[in-house]
Formats: C-alpha cells, structure tokens, sequence
C-alpha cells in the first residue's frame, strides 16, 4: 500500500484539510500515512468507519498494549484517553458521579454573567480578537472556576494548554508538562490541607464509589490535567470556529438571527462542519482491523478523522455546504462511544450562550480580514489562534 505523506500537501492542508480528506476518502475510507514528523499511522477518513472505530475494542486506548509510553502519561499519570476497561470504566464512573447534567445546568446563569462582561469589555473598542476578548476567557474562566483554580493561574495555564495541544516543538511540549504537573500537584495538596469546598476538584478529592474506591493522587492529578485542558481547549475552537463559519454564510447568519429557535442546530452544525478536534488522540491496534480490502495489523498507530468523517456525503448530503437546518445527527465531534467527550454538555451549553449573546447585543458584527489567519498546528485541534473582527 502506497504510503500517503501529509508534509507533501503543504500549508494549505492545514488550513483547509477537507479537500484533501475527501480525495483520500474517494480512494478509500482508511490509509497509511507519514506525519510532518515522518512518524507513521494509519488515518481512517470515512464517517462509518470512524464511527464504528471509535467503539472497537481492538483499538486500544491504552499505548502500555503496544509498549508505547506517551509524555503526558509518563510525567502526569494515565488519564480517561489512555485507558481501556475496566480501568477507563472505573474512572469514569468516579468523576462522572461528580461532574453531572445536573451540575452543568446549574452553571448557566454564570456562563451569561461571564459572557455578558466580557462583551461589555470588549464592545468600546468596534474591533479586536475574539479569540483573545471571548472565546478564550469564557471556557477558562468556567473550568477554573469550576475546578477551583486561582484566577491568578490563568495566563500561566493558558501558555501551557497551548503548548501540549498544538505543540511548536517537542522540547515546549515537555517543559509545559512538566510544569503543569508541578501546578496540579501543589493545587491538590493545597486543597488536601484546606478541606472541603464547593469546587469540582474537591469533591474528587473526597469521592468513593459504593465499593469503597477513591481516586488515588496520580489518578487525581491526571484527571485533572485532562478536564483542564479538554475542558476549555474544544471550547474555545468550538465558538472561534463556529462563529467564523456563521460570519463567513450571510444567509445562515440572517436565519439564526431571525429565529433563535435554530440555535441548539446551528451549534451542531458547527460541530460536524469544522469542529474543535480534528483527529481523535491516538489508538492502538491489539488485533487485525479490516476495512474492506485493507486490513490494519496489530500494533500500529491509528488516528480516527472526526473532521474527515463528519465531511462524507454517504453520511451528509452536500457536506462541504454550512446548514444550521441539516440533520447533524450522529456527527463525531464528541468523539462515540466509551470515551464520548464528557465536557460535551458543558460545551455545548457555553457555545450556545456565547454564540446567541454575540449575535444579539453586536448587531454588526463582521469578520476582520485584515490579517491572514494563525492555523493551529498538528493533527489534533481544529482552530486559529486569532479571529479578527469588527462590530
């Protein structure tokens, strides 16, 4: 099989991969592929293979099946994505006891207060960043304050969120790790030493479940490193992205205006159009994986496209045009099965409150095309690190 090397397509598959999925697509729903890296994986662009992938055992989560060691598991500990059942299973029943429907829906009233201030911080200005005046600071301020982190910290885990999830180097990469287990380490045993108090991570500091289990520290720090990082970083590319494919359709724009009832569709339209994640983090195949005529043998890398799948026409009619009316149903930007994203409740409640508060008090709102735009690099996350715009 003739190896597919991305570094070839150049800066433009960074900016707009959908052309390229699609020809990869039209070959086949899987491929091996090299990396910029010159790293080598097999890339599954077809919606129903992604789909059924996303829930096949024999795609571990968990790189100890192959005798892989990621950084983030080695410095930080192993979280919800690099576990297979039972441990994945006991875990997440640990935190999802904590972080509920319930819990999520309580915080709406201040997800609007946040948005509201920051829009009344940005409005005098007639043009900025969204990125930088929305986008970012309402999902960080959400999950820090959800989680009990000093705002104080923000700047400083902004830097290193970045760094590990579109990473410029491997050395950057590491030194962000490195210092963010030091922050999650001091910040839980401050908490220890505290005591109890209404915040997320200190009710994971206390949970057990019927059987008498508890997270242990390693546990503790790894899962919040992941809810930190994952719990904003989607986010912000959910609205970045969501608002400039809004801003970049007139007749989709007017519609949502005219009818806010369109909303809750609009988000997921966003979500399989150009979602925050590209590529779901990586697997491992434990066993042979057929795809049609092509198998993949076990222990090889295996990236699942959720962008790429959520742009098959046998799935969605006319996929590369943006419908807030389309039938997102069974879109992959949360990921399926096991491991569906379990902040995706609280994203989507934030895109919706940010995306309707932006429309209704910034009647002008408009893209800035005065600069080109930053891509985010890698394969993993979706975005740009600035969106100007003018209202």
């Amino acid at each position: 099989m003739t190896i597919v090397d991305l570094a070839e397509f150049g800066a433009d598959f960074t900016a707009d991969p959908y052309p390229y999925y699609a020809r990869l697509r039209e070959a086949g729903p899987v491929h091996q592929v090299r990396g910029a890296d010159g790293g080598r994986f097999w890339l599954i662009v077809g919606h129903e293979e992604a789909r059924a992938a996303l829930a096949d055992a024999r795609l571990s989560k968990a790189p100890a099946t192959v005798g892989v060691t990621m950084l983030d598991e080695e410095v930080v500990g192993p979280n919800l994505l690099v576990l297979d059942p039972p441990d994945h299973t006991r875990l997440r029943k640990l935190v999802a006891r904590e972080f509920t429907g319930r819990r999520v829906e309580a915080l709406r009233p201040r997800i609007q207060q946040i948005t509201d201030e920051l829009i009344d911080a940005m409005l005098p200005a007639g043009r900025g960043d969204l990125v930088d005046a929305l986008a970012f600071p309402l999902p960080i301020i959400v999950i820090c304050e959800l989680l009990g982190i000093p705002a104080a910290d923000r700047d400083d885990f902004r830097k290193w969120s970045n760094a590990i999830v579109a990473p410029t180097s491997a050395e950057s990469e590491s030194d962000a790790v490195h210092r963010l287990r030091g922050y999650l380490d001091e910040l839980i045993e401050d908490k220890r030493c505290a005591g109890p108090a209404d915040d997320l991570l200190s009710a994971l500091l206390c949970t057990r479940a019927t059987d008498d289990d508890r997270l242990s520290a390693a546990e503790l720090r790894a899962l919040a490193y992941l809810l930190l990082i994952a719990g904003h970083e989607t986010t912000v590319n959910l609205i970045s992205n969501g608002m400039r494919a809004l801003l970049t359709h007139p007749d989709q724009l007017a519609a949502l205006r005219a009818d806010f009832s369109l909303l809750d569709g609009a988000v997921e339209e966003m979500l399989r159009y150009d979602g925050p994640v590209e590529n779901a983090t990586v697997r491992f195949s434990v066993a042979p994986v057929p795809y049609g005529d092509t198998v993949i043998p076990p222990g090889e890398m295996v990236l699942v496209g959720l962008a790429a799948g959520d742009r098959d026409p046998a799935r969605y009619p006319e996929p590369d045009r943006f419908d807030i009316r389309r039938d997102t149903r069974g879109h992959l930007a949360f990921g399926h099965g096991i491991h569906f994203c379990l902040g995706a409740p609280l994203a989507r409640l934030e895109a919706r409150v940010a995306v309707r508060s932006l429309l209704e008090r910034c009647p002008a709102l408009a893209l800035d095309e005065s600069s080109a735009y930053e891509w985010l690099p890698g394969l993993l996350m979706r975005g740009v690190r600035h969106l100007p715009v003018r209202w």
